[in-house]
Protein backbone atom coordinates (compact mmCIF):
# COMPACT_ATOMS: atom_id res chain seq x y z
CA UNK A 1 0.00 0.00 0.00
CA UNK A 2 1.40 3.41 -1.00
CA UNK A 3 1.81 6.29 1.48
CA UNK A 4 -1.07 8.14 -0.19
CA UNK A 5 -3.33 5.09 0.19
CA UNK A 6 -2.27 4.69 3.81
CA UNK A 7 -3.15 8.34 4.54
CA UNK A 8 -6.54 8.00 2.85
CA UNK A 9 -7.25 4.83 4.85
CA UNK A 10 -6.39 6.66 8.05
CA UNK A 11 -8.62 9.60 7.14
CA UNK A 12 -11.56 7.30 6.31
CA UNK A 13 -11.10 5.45 9.57
CA UNK A 14 -11.23 8.82 11.29
CA UNK A 15 -14.64 9.49 9.72
CA UNK A 16 -16.10 6.64 11.72
CA UNK A 17 -14.40 7.58 14.98
CA UNK A 18 -16.43 7.95 18.13
CA UNK A 19 -16.45 11.37 19.82
CA UNK A 20 -13.94 10.08 22.37
CA UNK A 21 -11.45 9.46 19.59
CA UNK A 22 -11.80 12.92 18.00
CA UNK A 23 -8.66 14.97 18.69
CA UNK A 24 -10.52 18.26 19.14
CA UNK A 25 -14.17 17.88 18.29
CA UNK A 26 -17.25 20.01 17.80
CA UNK A 27 -17.00 22.05 20.98
CA UNK A 28 -13.44 23.03 20.18
CA UNK A 29 -14.18 24.46 16.74
CA UNK A 30 -17.23 26.27 18.11
CA UNK A 31 -14.98 28.09 20.60
CA UNK A 32 -14.04 31.67 19.77
CA UNK A 33 -10.59 33.22 19.51
CA UNK A 34 -9.44 36.74 18.56
CA UNK A 35 -7.36 35.09 15.82
CA UNK A 36 -10.31 33.29 14.17
CA UNK A 37 -10.66 34.05 10.45
CA UNK A 38 -14.23 35.26 10.23
CA UNK A 39 -16.67 36.11 7.48
CA UNK A 40 -18.67 39.31 7.90
CA UNK A 41 -20.54 39.24 4.59
CA UNK A 42 -21.13 36.63 1.90
CA UNK A 43 -23.42 37.07 -1.09
CA UNK A 44 -23.98 36.22 -4.71
CA UNK A 45 -25.79 37.45 -7.76
CA UNK A 46 -28.70 35.46 -9.13
CA UNK A 47 -27.57 32.60 -11.36
CA UNK A 48 -29.06 32.67 -14.84
CA UNK A 49 -29.07 30.26 -17.77
CA UNK A 50 -26.04 30.41 -20.02
CA UNK A 51 -26.81 31.81 -23.47
CA UNK A 52 -30.46 32.56 -22.77
CA UNK A 53 -30.86 33.80 -19.23
CA UNK A 54 -31.24 37.26 -17.77
CA UNK A 55 -27.48 37.88 -17.47
CA UNK A 56 -26.37 36.38 -20.77
CA UNK A 57 -25.16 39.69 -22.22
CA UNK A 58 -23.47 40.99 -19.06
CA UNK A 59 -19.66 40.60 -19.12
CA UNK A 60 -18.08 38.70 -16.23
CA UNK A 61 -16.27 41.79 -14.94
CA UNK A 62 -19.56 43.72 -14.85
CA UNK A 63 -21.14 40.93 -12.79
CA UNK A 64 -18.16 41.20 -10.47
CA UNK A 65 -18.64 44.96 -10.11
CA UNK A 66 -22.19 44.33 -8.90
CA UNK A 67 -21.08 41.67 -6.41
CA UNK A 68 -18.35 43.97 -5.07
CA UNK A 69 -20.68 46.97 -4.77
CA UNK A 70 -23.27 44.86 -2.98
CA UNK A 71 -20.62 43.52 -0.59
CA UNK A 72 -19.45 47.03 0.27
CA UNK A 73 -23.02 48.26 0.69
CA UNK A 74 -24.19 45.39 2.90
CA UNK A 75 -21.10 45.18 5.08
CA UNK A 76 -20.53 48.94 5.26
CA UNK A 77 -16.80 48.21 5.33
CA UNK A 78 -14.51 51.09 4.40
CA UNK A 79 -13.19 49.89 1.01
CA UNK A 80 -9.80 51.41 1.82
CA UNK A 81 -9.39 48.77 4.55
CA UNK A 82 -9.57 45.92 2.04
CA UNK A 83 -5.97 45.12 1.17
CA UNK A 84 -6.37 42.25 -1.27
CA UNK A 85 -9.05 40.71 -3.45
CA UNK A 86 -8.76 37.21 -4.95
CA UNK A 87 -11.12 36.30 -7.78
CA UNK A 88 -11.60 32.73 -8.99
CA UNK A 89 -12.53 32.30 -12.64
CA UNK A 90 -11.92 29.59 -15.20
CA UNK A 91 -12.72 30.83 -18.69
CA UNK A 92 -11.56 34.46 -19.23
CA UNK A 93 -8.72 34.97 -21.72
CA UNK A 94 -5.63 36.04 -19.80
CA UNK A 95 -7.14 34.71 -16.60
CA UNK A 96 -9.25 37.82 -16.05
CA UNK A 97 -6.52 39.63 -14.13
CA UNK A 98 -6.84 42.91 -16.01
CA UNK A 99 -10.62 43.29 -16.05
CA UNK A 100 -11.01 42.07 -12.46
CA UNK A 101 -8.64 44.78 -11.22
CA UNK A 102 -10.66 47.27 -13.26
CA UNK A 103 -13.90 45.88 -11.77
CA UNK A 104 -12.61 46.45 -8.24
CA UNK A 105 -11.83 50.08 -9.05
CA UNK A 106 -15.25 50.64 -10.60
CA UNK A 107 -16.92 49.07 -7.56
CA UNK A 108 -15.29 51.60 -5.24
CA UNK A 109 -12.12 49.95 -3.99
CA UNK A 110 -9.23 52.42 -3.98
CA UNK A 111 -6.04 51.96 -5.96
CA UNK A 112 -4.38 50.68 -2.76
CA UNK A 113 -6.52 47.50 -2.90
CA UNK A 114 -4.63 44.77 -4.72
CA UNK A 115 -6.42 42.25 -6.95
CA UNK A 116 -5.46 38.85 -8.34
CA UNK A 117 -7.22 36.24 -10.43
CA UNK A 118 -6.76 32.51 -10.00
CA UNK A 119 -7.92 29.33 -11.67
CA UNK A 120 -8.24 25.98 -9.96
CA UNK A 121 -11.06 24.89 -12.24
CA UNK A 122 -14.37 24.32 -10.44
CA UNK A 123 -12.88 25.09 -7.02
CA UNK A 124 -11.60 28.52 -8.05
CA UNK A 125 -14.10 30.46 -5.94
CA UNK A 126 -13.31 28.39 -2.85
CA UNK A 127 -9.60 28.66 -3.50
CA UNK A 128 -9.96 32.44 -3.65
CA UNK A 129 -11.62 32.48 -0.22
CA UNK A 130 -9.01 30.12 1.23
CA UNK A 131 -6.13 32.16 -0.21
CA UNK A 132 -7.48 35.30 1.47
CA UNK A 133 -8.10 33.44 4.75
CA UNK A 134 -4.54 32.12 4.76
CA UNK A 135 -3.09 35.55 3.92
CA UNK A 136 -4.93 36.97 6.92
CA UNK A 137 -3.88 34.07 9.14
CA UNK A 138 -0.17 34.58 8.46
CA UNK A 139 -0.40 38.36 8.85
CA UNK A 140 0.13 39.32 5.22
CA UNK A 141 -3.12 41.33 5.21
CA UNK A 142 -5.82 42.26 7.74
CA UNK A 143 -8.90 42.43 5.51
CA UNK A 144 -9.60 40.77 2.18
CA UNK A 145 -12.24 39.53 -0.23
CA UNK A 146 -12.51 36.09 -1.81
CA UNK A 147 -14.71 36.04 -4.90
CA UNK A 148 -15.66 34.08 -7.98
CA UNK A 149 -17.24 34.93 -11.32
CA UNK A 150 -18.05 33.32 -14.63
CA UNK A 151 -19.88 34.36 -17.76
CA UNK A 152 -20.36 31.01 -19.43
CA UNK A 153 -22.66 32.67 -21.96
CA UNK A 154 -19.73 34.48 -23.53
CA UNK A 155 -16.75 32.27 -22.80
CA UNK A 156 -17.83 28.62 -22.64
CA UNK A 157 -17.80 26.19 -25.56
CA UNK A 158 -15.54 24.64 -28.21
CA UNK A 159 -13.32 27.72 -28.33
CA UNK A 160 -12.28 27.12 -24.74
CA UNK A 161 -10.74 23.70 -25.47
CA UNK A 162 -6.98 23.61 -24.89
CA UNK A 163 -4.71 21.96 -27.44
CA UNK A 164 -1.90 19.88 -25.95
CA UNK A 165 1.67 19.71 -27.22
CA UNK A 166 3.19 16.41 -28.31
CA UNK A 167 5.06 16.31 -25.01
CA UNK A 168 1.84 16.47 -22.97
CA UNK A 169 0.09 14.05 -25.31
CA UNK A 170 2.89 11.53 -24.79
CA UNK A 171 2.04 11.00 -21.09
CA UNK A 172 -1.09 8.85 -20.51
CA UNK A 173 -2.32 10.58 -17.35
CA UNK A 174 -1.43 14.04 -18.66
CA UNK A 175 -3.38 13.34 -21.83
CA UNK A 176 -6.42 12.39 -19.75
CA UNK A 177 -6.51 15.90 -18.30
CA UNK A 178 -8.22 17.19 -21.43
CA UNK A 179 -10.93 14.54 -21.67
CA UNK A 180 -14.31 16.39 -21.61
CA UNK A 181 -16.04 16.33 -18.23
CA UNK A 182 -19.17 14.66 -19.54
CA UNK A 183 -17.21 11.87 -21.20
CA UNK A 184 -15.13 11.05 -18.14
CA UNK A 185 -18.20 11.31 -15.88
CA UNK A 186 -19.98 8.83 -18.11
CA UNK A 187 -17.03 6.48 -17.80
CA UNK A 188 -17.02 6.90 -14.03
CA UNK A 189 -20.75 6.20 -13.82
CA UNK A 190 -20.23 2.91 -15.66
CA UNK A 191 -17.10 1.93 -13.76
CA UNK A 192 -18.69 2.66 -10.38
CA UNK A 193 -22.10 1.17 -11.29
CA UNK A 194 -24.12 4.34 -10.70
CA UNK A 195 -27.47 3.68 -12.32
CA UNK A 196 -29.35 6.22 -14.40
CA UNK A 197 -32.35 5.66 -12.16
CA UNK A 198 -30.38 6.80 -9.12
CA UNK A 199 -28.90 9.75 -10.98
CA UNK A 200 -32.31 10.93 -12.19
CA UNK A 201 -33.81 10.54 -8.72
CA UNK A 202 -31.01 12.65 -7.22
CA UNK A 203 -31.36 15.31 -9.93
CA UNK A 204 -35.15 15.48 -9.56
CA UNK A 205 -34.73 15.93 -5.82
CA UNK A 206 -32.29 18.80 -6.43
CA UNK A 207 -34.83 20.59 -8.64
CA UNK A 208 -37.65 20.00 -6.20
CA UNK A 209 -35.67 21.22 -3.18
CA UNK A 210 -34.48 24.31 -5.05
CA UNK A 211 -38.01 25.13 -6.21
CA UNK A 212 -39.38 24.87 -2.67
CA UNK A 213 -36.53 27.00 -1.36
CA UNK A 214 -37.02 29.66 -4.01
CA UNK A 215 -40.77 29.82 -3.46
CA UNK A 216 -40.20 30.14 0.29
CA UNK A 217 -37.71 32.99 -0.24
CA UNK A 218 -34.81 31.03 1.22
CA UNK A 219 -32.32 32.38 -1.33
CA UNK A 220 -33.33 36.02 -0.92
CA UNK A 221 -30.82 36.83 1.81
CA UNK A 222 -27.80 35.49 -0.07
CA UNK A 223 -28.75 37.04 -3.43
CA UNK A 224 -27.82 40.59 -4.39
CA UNK A 225 -30.43 41.38 -7.09
CA UNK A 226 -29.50 43.28 -10.22
CA UNK A 227 -32.36 45.75 -10.23
CA UNK A 228 -32.23 48.80 -12.45
CA UNK A 229 -28.59 48.09 -13.29
CA UNK A 230 -27.37 49.84 -16.43
CA UNK A 231 -24.94 48.26 -18.84
CA UNK A 232 -23.96 48.64 -22.48
CA UNK A 233 -24.86 45.66 -24.64
CA UNK A 234 -21.59 44.62 -26.31
CA UNK A 235 -23.48 43.36 -29.36
CA UNK A 236 -25.46 46.54 -30.07
CA UNK A 237 -23.60 49.23 -28.08
CA UNK A 238 -26.97 50.22 -26.69
CA UNK A 239 -27.54 50.98 -23.03
CA UNK A 240 -29.84 48.47 -21.37
CA UNK A 241 -31.38 48.06 -17.95
CA UNK A 242 -31.06 44.72 -16.17
CA UNK A 243 -33.68 43.55 -13.68
CA UNK A 244 -32.82 40.08 -12.39
CA UNK A 245 -33.61 39.14 -8.83
CA UNK A 246 -33.70 35.34 -8.79
CA UNK A 247 -32.15 32.22 -10.28
CA UNK A 248 -33.86 31.45 -13.58
CA UNK A 249 -32.68 27.87 -14.08
CA UNK A 250 -34.95 26.41 -11.39
CA UNK A 251 -37.85 24.59 -13.02
CA UNK A 252 -41.18 23.30 -11.80
CA UNK A 253 -42.54 19.86 -12.53
CA UNK A 254 -39.23 18.01 -12.71
CA UNK A 255 -39.53 14.38 -11.64
CA UNK A 256 -37.38 11.30 -12.00
CA UNK A 257 -39.91 10.07 -14.55
CA UNK A 258 -39.64 13.23 -16.69
CA UNK A 259 -35.85 13.10 -16.58
CA UNK A 260 -35.91 9.47 -17.65
CA UNK A 261 -37.24 10.58 -21.05
CA UNK A 262 -34.17 12.71 -21.91
CA UNK A 263 -31.64 11.20 -24.31
CA UNK A 264 -28.10 10.55 -23.03
CA UNK A 265 -25.66 13.28 -24.03
CA UNK A 266 -22.31 11.50 -24.27
CA UNK A 267 -23.02 7.88 -25.25
CA UNK A 268 -25.98 6.12 -26.85
CA UNK A 269 -26.17 3.71 -23.94
CA UNK A 270 -25.09 6.31 -21.40
CA UNK A 271 -26.79 7.65 -18.28
CA UNK A 272 -25.72 11.31 -18.20
CA UNK A 273 -27.82 13.99 -19.85
CA UNK A 274 -28.70 17.67 -19.56
CA UNK A 275 -31.19 17.02 -16.77
CA UNK A 276 -28.87 15.25 -14.34
CA UNK A 277 -25.78 17.43 -14.83
CA UNK A 278 -25.00 20.95 -13.67
CA UNK A 279 -26.42 23.82 -15.68
CA UNK A 280 -24.25 26.19 -17.72
CA UNK A 281 -24.76 29.51 -15.97
CA UNK A 282 -23.64 33.08 -15.36
CA UNK A 283 -23.03 34.59 -11.93
CA UNK A 284 -20.69 36.10 -9.35
CA UNK A 285 -20.17 35.81 -5.59
CA UNK A 286 -18.06 37.59 -2.98
CA UNK A 287 -16.99 36.90 0.62
CA UNK A 288 -15.50 39.42 3.08
CA UNK A 289 -12.92 38.00 5.53
CA UNK A 290 -10.83 39.29 8.45
CA UNK A 291 -9.71 38.26 11.95
CA UNK A 292 -12.29 38.24 14.72
CA UNK A 293 -10.35 40.93 16.57
CA UNK A 294 -10.42 43.12 13.46
CA UNK A 295 -14.14 42.58 12.95
CA UNK A 296 -14.90 43.50 16.55
CA UNK A 297 -12.73 46.63 16.33
CA UNK A 298 -14.49 47.70 13.12
CA UNK A 299 -17.97 46.86 14.36
CA UNK A 300 -18.48 44.28 11.62
CA UNK A 301 -21.25 41.75 12.18
CA UNK A 302 -19.67 38.29 12.23
CA UNK A 303 -21.48 35.73 10.09
CA UNK A 304 -19.21 32.79 10.84
CA UNK A 305 -15.65 31.57 10.60
CA UNK A 306 -13.35 29.59 8.34
CA UNK A 307 -11.88 26.54 10.10
CA UNK A 308 -9.86 24.39 7.69
CA UNK A 309 -9.56 23.35 4.06
CA UNK A 310 -8.05 20.63 1.92
CA UNK A 311 -7.11 20.11 -1.69
CA UNK A 312 -6.17 16.71 -3.11
CA UNK A 313 -5.39 15.07 -6.41
CA UNK A 314 -7.07 12.04 -7.97
CA UNK A 315 -6.79 10.35 -11.35
CA UNK A 316 -7.91 12.73 -14.14
CA UNK A 317 -10.43 10.20 -15.44
CA UNK A 318 -11.90 9.92 -11.92
CA UNK A 319 -12.28 13.66 -11.40
CA UNK A 320 -15.73 13.15 -9.89
CA UNK A 321 -14.48 11.32 -6.80
CA UNK A 322 -12.66 14.46 -5.61
CA UNK A 323 -15.02 15.25 -2.67
CA UNK A 324 -14.72 11.65 -1.42
CA UNK A 325 -10.99 12.14 -1.02
CA UNK A 326 -10.93 15.83 0.00
CA UNK A 327 -13.67 15.81 2.65
CA UNK A 328 -11.96 13.34 5.03
CA UNK A 329 -8.79 15.44 4.89
CA UNK A 330 -10.66 18.66 5.73
CA UNK A 331 -12.50 16.96 8.60
CA UNK A 332 -9.25 15.57 9.95
CA UNK A 333 -7.65 19.02 9.87
CA UNK A 334 -10.67 20.48 11.69
CA UNK A 335 -10.66 17.64 14.22
CA UNK A 336 -14.28 16.60 13.74
CA UNK A 337 -16.17 13.53 12.52
CA UNK A 338 -18.73 13.50 9.74
CA UNK A 339 -21.57 13.05 12.24
CA UNK A 340 -20.79 16.48 13.68
CA UNK A 341 -21.43 18.28 10.39
CA UNK A 342 -24.89 19.85 10.18
CA UNK A 343 -25.00 20.83 6.48
CA UNK A 344 -23.04 19.63 3.45
CA UNK A 345 -22.81 21.79 0.31
CA UNK A 346 -21.34 19.40 -2.26
CA UNK A 347 -21.30 20.73 -5.80
CA UNK A 348 -23.53 18.81 -8.17
CA UNK A 349 -21.25 18.83 -11.19
CA UNK A 350 -22.97 15.59 -12.21
CA UNK A 351 -25.54 13.58 -10.30
CA UNK A 352 -23.39 10.50 -10.91
CA UNK A 353 -20.34 11.75 -9.02
CA UNK A 354 -22.32 13.42 -6.26
CA UNK A 355 -24.38 10.29 -5.59
CA UNK A 356 -21.24 8.14 -5.48
CA UNK A 357 -19.35 10.49 -3.14
CA UNK A 358 -22.26 10.84 -0.71
CA UNK A 359 -22.75 7.08 -0.55
CA UNK A 360 -19.09 6.17 -0.25
CA UNK A 361 -18.60 8.69 2.54
CA UNK A 362 -21.72 7.45 4.27
CA UNK A 363 -23.20 10.94 4.63
CA UNK A 364 -26.71 11.63 5.86
CA UNK A 365 -28.44 12.53 2.59
CA UNK A 366 -30.91 14.78 4.41
CA UNK A 367 -28.00 17.08 5.24
CA UNK A 368 -26.66 17.26 1.66
CA UNK A 369 -27.64 20.30 -0.41
CA UNK A 370 -30.89 20.87 1.52
CA UNK A 371 -31.97 23.59 -0.93
CA UNK A 372 -30.81 21.92 -4.12
CA UNK A 373 -27.61 22.51 -6.01
CA UNK A 374 -25.92 23.13 -9.33
CA UNK A 375 -28.20 20.74 -11.21
CA UNK A 376 -31.14 22.95 -10.32
CA UNK A 377 -29.73 26.47 -10.35
CA UNK A 378 -26.41 26.33 -12.11
CA UNK A 379 -22.63 26.10 -11.86
CA UNK A 380 -20.78 29.19 -13.13
CA UNK A 381 -17.46 27.42 -12.91
CA UNK A 382 -15.19 29.84 -11.07
CA UNK A 383 -18.03 31.25 -8.98
CA UNK A 384 -19.50 28.15 -7.34
CA UNK A 385 -16.94 27.78 -4.55
CA UNK A 386 -17.67 31.30 -3.27
CA UNK A 387 -21.41 30.87 -3.88
CA UNK A 388 -21.44 27.81 -1.64
CA UNK A 389 -20.11 29.88 1.26
CA UNK A 390 -23.02 32.31 0.96
CA UNK A 391 -25.55 29.49 0.57
CA UNK A 392 -24.12 27.52 3.48
CA UNK A 393 -24.14 30.40 5.98
CA UNK A 394 -27.61 31.39 4.83
CA UNK A 395 -28.90 27.89 5.56
CA UNK A 396 -27.04 27.52 8.86
CA UNK A 397 -28.33 30.88 10.05
CA UNK A 398 -31.91 30.16 9.11
CA UNK A 399 -31.97 26.74 10.80
CA UNK A 400 -29.87 27.55 13.85
CA UNK A 401 -27.27 24.93 12.93
CA UNK A 402 -23.56 25.45 13.36
CA UNK A 403 -21.09 23.39 11.31
CA UNK A 404 -20.99 23.14 7.54
CA UNK A 405 -18.72 21.77 4.83
CA UNK A 406 -18.38 22.91 1.24
CA UNK A 407 -16.77 20.68 -1.36
CA UNK A 408 -16.48 20.02 -5.05
CA UNK A 409 -14.77 17.83 -7.61
CA UNK A 410 -12.26 19.67 -9.77
CA UNK A 411 -11.43 19.30 -13.45
CA UNK A 412 -8.23 17.40 -14.40
CA UNK A 413 -8.62 15.22 -11.30
CA UNK A 414 -8.76 17.03 -7.96
CA UNK A 415 -11.06 17.65 -5.03
CA UNK A 416 -11.36 20.49 -2.55
CA UNK A 417 -13.26 20.94 0.70
CA UNK A 418 -13.55 23.43 3.56
CA UNK A 419 -15.06 23.46 7.05
CA UNK A 420 -17.01 26.49 8.27
CA UNK A 421 -18.76 27.44 11.52
CA UNK A 422 -21.79 29.73 11.91
CA UNK A 423 -21.76 32.20 14.79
Amino acid sequence: MSKAQQRLSQFQSHLSSSEADIPRGRESILAKSPDDIVITCALRTPFTKGGRGGLKDVPAADLLVHAFKSLLSRSKIDPALVEDVAVGSVLPPGGGATEFRAAALVAGFPESTAVKSLNRQCSSGLQACVDIANAIRVGMIDVGVGAGVESMSSQYGPGAVTEFSELLESHPEAKNCKVPMGVLSEKMAKDRSISRKDQDAFAASSYQKALRAQQAGKFDEEIAPLTGVKFVDPKTDEERIINVDKDDGIRDGITAESLAKIKPAFAKDGSIHAGNASQISDGAAAVLLMKRSTAERLGQKIVGKFVASSVVGVKPLLMGIGPWKAIPVALQKAGIAKEEVDVWEINEAFASQCVWCVRELGLDEEKVNPNGGAIAFGHPLGCTGARQVATLFNELGRTGKKIGVTSMCVGTGMGMAAVWVKE
